[in-house]
């Protein structure tokens, strides 16, 4: 099924410079000065997607991109510092330094005649066919996100109805939500993802697109999930986004294997809330969070447990994630070590190794993971100073120092006596 929209022929609402809160002074200097060239160029030049949502509500934007009706290749001509990246999606990088502003040819989406004859090529040609800013607009996945900035006169246009979904703080699909989810099911996770992050609703009929369509995110390509599931934990919203997704049946499909219950739910958004205070979070913690209530639960009672056994439990725990997402070894070795430092915080001092655990590169990490478990369970909260003050030098050592190992003295034999010299028949006598 193939996504035709309806382009209708009313005419787009255009928002002037007075009615609208976007000003010159908030947008990224040298993506103006590729604006404003492309402008005095003849073609069409307009600050496209997040970045005018962002604007619009009075948010800092991530970035800035740039759509015109110029092709990349006079985009290249225009610009000295300009480079064409992309097979499948032709796009022009103009860059300031490190900075790159990207810039999109508007593209329409391709109708029977404009596709060669092999099918195998269908997809490199259907991402490369130019239309018109409205054509653009309507190829786009939702509606707040398909709003442009005019460098012309400074205008907002609106050709699918985007401001109003603005104003109501409503998340709407382009076109019929069925179709475009069919076509990519990732969008059902980046819509939870937007109307968490803005603080938006779904609109009646995404949402039961959601329900109706969810299983099929299971067949999307394992890598693009794990980005957008690392996207949920860098915009602190993995918890909000994983609890609404269990609701509406679509987790099971997303992440097998993985329980998602309130207790879950609850550290995810204790991580998020840590990110937001300014701890970076990365792929090792994050993994370790999603599994650490699961590993919590099979850890055994008996108090003979070996090390061995736990490193078992937790390399369990974590295979299917990590064979699922083909992650290298090293995130997986780096998660299994948080739950085993987990394991190990939460049995208390006074146990075989801790001198080398309290020097572990890694304990400070394992002791965040298990201060955001005991804030969500209000359990071995006195664990957590009991150990700050070890990882800080305070305290008495729990495990004695070991003597050092006696020396051995060897034992000597006694020395033979050299023989004596025999007389030579040649001396005299």
């Amino acid at each position: 099924m193939s996504y035709q929209p309806t382009i209708p022929e009313t005419p787009p609402v255009i928002l002037p410079r007075a009615e609208h809160s976007i000003s010159r002074q908030q947008i990224d200097p040298d993506t103006l000065k590729v604006l404003y060239r492309l402008h005095r160029s003849g073609f069409k030049a307009y600050l496209v997607g997040g970045g005018v949502r962002d604007l619009l509500l009075g948010r800092t934007p991530k970035d800035f991109d740039v759509g015109t009706d110029a092709t990349p290749n006079q985009v290249k001509k225009l610009f000295r510092n300009c480079f064409l990246v992309g097979r499948r999606f032709r796009l022009a990088h103009v860059r300031f330094g490190d900075k790159v502003v990207e810039v999109a040819t508007f593209r329409r989406l391709a109708e029977a005649d404009d596709l060669p004859e092999n099918p195998e090529d269908h997809r490199l040609f259907s991402e490369n066919i130019f239309g018109t800013p409205q054509q653009d607009a309507f190829r786009r996945d939702f509606t707040i996100n398909a709003l442009f900035y005019d460098i012309a006169d400074f205008s907002i246009v609106d050709f699918v109805g985007g401001l109003e979904d603005l104003a109501l703080q409503r998340l709407r699909v382009i076109g019929d939500p069925l179709v475009r989810f069919t076509e990519d099911p990732v969008r059902m996770l980046r819509a939870l993802e937007f109307a968490a992050r803005l603080g938006f609703s779904l609109d009646a009929a995404t949402r039961e697109a959601i329900y109706t369509r969810g299983p099929l995110i299971a067949e999307a390509a394992p890598a693009r999930i794990r980005e957008e599931l690392m996207e949920l934990f860098r915009h602190r919203v993995a918890g909000s986004v994983l609890r609404s997704a269990g609701s509406m049946g679509l987790l099971p499909h997303l992440l097998a294997g993985f329980e998602g219950d309130e207790e879950t739910f609850d550290l995810l958004e204790r991580l998020d809330a840590r990110t937001a205070a300014g701890t970076p979070v990365n792929e090792s913690f994050a993994l370790a969070a999603l599994y650490l209530p699961r590993f919590s639960r099979a850890l055994p009672t008996e108090k003979d447990v070996t090390i061995t056994d736990i490193v078992q439990i937790a390399g369990l725990i974590l295979a299917p994630h990590c064979g699922y997402f083909h992650l290298s070894h090293g995130i997986r070795h780096h998660a299994r070590e948080l739950l085993l430092g987990f394991f190990r915080l939460r049995r208390g001092r006074g146990q075989r190794g801790e001198r080398r655990f309290l020097q572990h590169p890694m304990t400070s990490e394992a002791l965040d993971l298990f201060t955001l478990w005991c804030e969500i369970t209000g359990s071995d909260r006195q664990l957590i100073t009991v150990w700050q003050e070890a990882m800080a030098g305070g305290g008495e050592p729990s495990e004695p120092a070991a003597a050092p190992p006696k020396r051995r003295r060897r034992r000597r034999g006694k020395r033979r006596a050299a023989p004596s010299a025999a007389p030579s028949d040649s001396a005299p006598t």
